[in-house]
């Protein structure tokens, strides 16, 4: 049994940052492997991000490759989403994932929303 939080949401201008934590709880974090994805109301559920449990292999969503950077802290057991030149279509709301040994958890959500 894992909890994620995820935090570092908020309102952005086209161009602007953001990042967006997910604190994880237990012992055991650096066996997850962790992904983010994204919601827009009246669309499904897409992936963003995904790092594996060490950090050495990662990988994005064309949408956003070049701009956002998913990175993990073990020590911290957080993982993170680094969001530059964000576009309006990059709003949504963001869900942190981990998975391990075919279970799979979700954080609440935090909602991003970038203005023109």
């Amino acid at each position: 049994q894992v909890q994620l939080v995820e935090s570092g949401g908020g309102l952005v201008q086209t161009g602007g940052s953001l990042r967006l934590s997910c604190a994880a709880s237990g012992r055991t974090f650096s066996s997850y492997v962790m992904a983010w994805f994204r919601q827009v109301s009246g669309k499904e559920r897409e992936l963003v991000a995904a790092i594996s449990w060490s950090g050495g292999s990662t990988s994005y969503a064309d949408s956003v490759k070049g701009r956002f950077t998913i990175s993990r802290d073990n020590a911290k057991n957080t993982v993170y989403l680094q969001m530059n030149s964000l576009k309006s279509e990059d709003t949504a709301v963001y869900y942190c994932q981990a998975s391990q040994s075919g279970v799979t958890y979700w954080g609440q959500g935090t909602q991003v929303t970038v203005s023109s």
